[in-house]
């Protein structure tokens, strides 16, 4: 181990270049998923890349990260057709994610853990803000590799031991998918229609198979905040009521991650909560915000009664 990281010391540029382009591949393959995914049935691997707009098979010099896109200046080398510009954007993103994840993480588990869970909440962000869907693939994936990392490396989960690490994982699935679920239970109630996709749940579990019950418990809080301003712009200017949750729980699950644990001194101090009372506050607090969002809905409901009268 010794030697590895005296390589690496050594050749720091060198090391940290080829995680950069290594990961601008992983951010090619990620635009596959985001691509494909969505479409029921479609494989990830097969058949090979082609352009969007006549369906040309992409050549491999063609298809190389970043250098490809800019030399031939964002266009199908056949028909001339604009390429969407996201396609370099994120496989910039995740050749710095790469690099920056190891001078936060070094080569351990966190690395690779937390590579992972980003990367796959970036895919089911994007595709979910266009499509309103949460492929099951990523979300029961994630599950099974955030609790076999936690089996496997225990520290994931704060502890050094193998079961117990295997065991927060999986009350961390549990708790993160039961609260989304439960909400919308609740939810379904109040409004007498689907408040919360299965999707969403699928997502907080493998959410929490990764981050363990005490963040998923945070992701769960926090989501709401960074998820209102748009829902209600959403709501009350497009004048829809399907609101893509997926990209907040993402956005929210990664604040918990870098900054978890100042946020929850700040809001409790150093007091320890059991988990019995972390669940009594998250119902009062989940039946309080329902019945603050009924009555919103029925003073909407009585004003436009009234204009339409």
């Amino acid at each position: 181990m010794d030697t590895i990281q005296q390589f690496i010391t050594n050749n720091f540029f060198f090391f940290t270049l080829f995680l950069f382009l290594f990961g601008a591949c992983v951010g090619s393959f990620l635009n596959v998923c985001i691509y494909r995914l969505p479409e029921e049935g479609k494989s990830v691997v097969k058949p090979r890349s082609c352009c969007p707009s006549c369906s040309t098979l992409i050549r491999w010099y063609d298809n190389i990260p970043i250098f490809s896109y800019i030399i031939l200046h964002g266009r199908c080398r056949k028909c001339d057709a604009q390429i969407s510009p996201q396609y370099i954007i994120i496989e910039i993103f995740i050749g710095y994610l790469f690099v920056e994840f190891f001078i936060l993480f070094c080569l351990s588990a966190q690395y690779v853990a937390y590579l992972y869970l980003t990367c796959s909440l970036l895919v089911v962000a994007i595709i979910d803000f266009r499509f309103f869907i949460i492929p099951d693939e990523i979300s029961f994936a994630g599950m099974i590799v955030g609790c076999l990392l936690s089996l496997f490396f225990p520290t994931l989960q704060g502890t050094s031991k193998h079961l117990i690490g295997f065991s927060y994982a999986l009350i961390g699935l549990v708790v993160g998918g039961g609260m989304i679920y439960l909400t919308g239970v609740i939810g379904d109630a109040i409004f007498k229609k689907e408040s919360m996709g299965g999707g969403d749940v699928k997502l907080m579990a493998m959410i929490g198979a990764f981050l363990g019950w005490k963040y998923a418990v945070l992701t769960f809080f926090l989501a709401p905040f960074f998820g209102a301003i748009v829902g209600l712009y959403v709501k009350f200017v497009q004048k829809k009521d399907i609101i893509p949750y997926g990209p907040f729980l993402s956005f929210a699950a990664l604040l918990s991650l870098f900054a978890g644990d100042p946020i929850i001194k700040r809001i409790i101090g150093d007091v320890t909560l059991s988990p019995w009372v972390i669940i009594g506050i998250f119902f009062g607090i989940v039946i309080g915000l329902l019945l603050i969002w009924l009555l919103i809905k029925i003073i909407i409901d009585l004003v436009i009664k009234k204009k339409h009268k």
